[in-house]
């Protein structure tokens, strides 16, 4: 399926479940990895705020784009975001959704508008 960018520079996005990592099989605990280069995957909760409106969100970062320094409720940046649609059939019924994906997750700053707001 094609994959969608997420234009995030007029977003604010807060940090609000840590890094964990991505399990590709609940039965076996098996750990997912990047299908290109066999990187352990992992997924963070972060909440997207744009024009007033906000989603939270599940994203999936590749363990080496997992910056130090992460505070839960601190605005974070990703880097190279992108989400893409997907369908699948689970146990004879039919599910979809959209998954995204970062090149990274780092720390970042408030917007200036946020700050001067506090």
């Amino acid at each position: 399926m094609r994959t969608i960018r997420v234009e995030t520079s007029a977003a604010t996005i807060l940090l609000t479940e840590a890094p964990e990592p991505k399990v590709r099989d609940r039965k076996t605990g098996e750990i997912a990895k990047d299908a290109n280069n066999g990187e352990a995957l992992m997924t963070i909760g972060v909440v997207y705020i744009v024009e007033g409106e906000s989603s939270l969100i599940k994203v999936t970062v590749p363990e080496g784009g997992v910056s130090e320094g992460l505070t839960l409720g601190a605005p974070v940046s990703l880097p190279g975001l992108v989400a893409r649609p997907w369908e699948s059939v689970f146990n004879g019924q039919q599910r979809h959704g959209i998954a995204y994906r970062a090149a990274a997750v780092t720390p970042a700053a408030f917007p200036a508008a946020m700050e001067d707001a506090a």
